[in-house]
This record gives structure tokens, sequence and C-alpha cells, in this order.
């Protein structure tokens, strides 16, 4: 009887010792994600844009190519960071490079979708205020379940159904 009790200690031991290695693992796998691919990090730093419209170039250079242009609102990711320029992911998942001092940490969204609606209120029995096309950013004003009160750079302001953002 004791040479079986002796043997299930020796199994759950070495079972236990197998679970403990196994986490480790994991742990280290996840450690080297995260250092290897900052972008995938757990905390994304999502910025916006200040300036009324913004050079989006192609390396962070101030003679880099001007791939397009951004309106004030226009949200980021933030990838990288090198000498004060900033390369980004958009809601297009396009990356490009901005000026650091073009943008700060107001917080934005953008339409997702052609023809959103933009209403008074923050519920679909509320007036309509405006449509908007993709790709319009707007400055986050207030949330409310699952409406987003939104402003524009223009001043126009309304609710938005967040399915419709990012």
């Amino acid at each position: 009887m004791c040479w079986v009790n002796v043997k299930k200690s020796e199994q759950d031991n070495r079972c236990r010792l197998a679970n403990i290695v196994f986490m480790v693992r994991v742990m280290v796998i996840i450690c080297a994600v995260t250092v290897l691919f900052p972008s995938n990090s757990f905390c994304e730093e999502r910025l916006s844009v200040k300036a009324k419209l913004a050079n989006v170039r192609s390396s962070p250079k101030i003679d880099g190519e001007v791939l397009w242009q951004i309106e004030m609102y226009y949200p980021i990711v933030v990838v990288e960071k090198k000498d004060g320029w900033i390369k980004f992911k958009d809601f297009e998942n396009d990356l490009a490079w901005i000026h650091g001092s073009l943008v700060d940490k107001t917080q934005s969204v953008i339409t997702l979708k052609d023809k959103c609606n933009v209403r008074k209120g923050p519920g679909t029995d509320q007036a309509l205020a405006f449509t908007v096309e993709r790709g319009v950013p707007f400055k986050l004003l207030e949330k409310k379940d699952d409406w987003v009160k939104i402003q524009h750079a223009d001043g126009e302001i309304g609710w938005i159904y967040k399915s419709l953002i990012w």
C-alpha cells in the first residue's frame, strides 16, 4: 500500500512540475512578443491630429515624401517614435509618419461607413443632425450606452452609433 502512495505522490509532483514549466514558457513567449512587437502590446497609444491640416510622410524627415494630408481630430495609433516623429497606423491600417508637434492626446474617432447618420441625441428616435461619409474625423465629447457624442472641426455636434466609428 505504501508503494502505491509513493508512486502517486511522484506522479503528482511530476504533474505539478510540468504545469510550472508550461506556465513559465507561456510567460516567456508573452514577454518576447511584447518586446519584439511593441505595436501589438497590450496598451496602444492613441493620439489625434491637433493641426487644421497635417502632412503625412513616407519617412521621419521634413523632406520625406508627403503621402497624403489629414485633418484635425484624425485618430492614429502610435507604432514607433523617432527623433520627434511618430510612425502611426490609422483606421485603414495604413502606416506613415507625422511630426509629433502636430498631434496630442485629444480623444477622437473617425467614421467607418458611407452615409453615417449623426443624430441630435443618443438614439435612432432622435432627429437627424447631419450625414457624413467614410473617413471623417471627430473629437469625442461624451459616451452614453452605445452612442458617442462627437464634434467636427467646423463645430458641428451630434451623436453617432459606436459601430459606425473607429
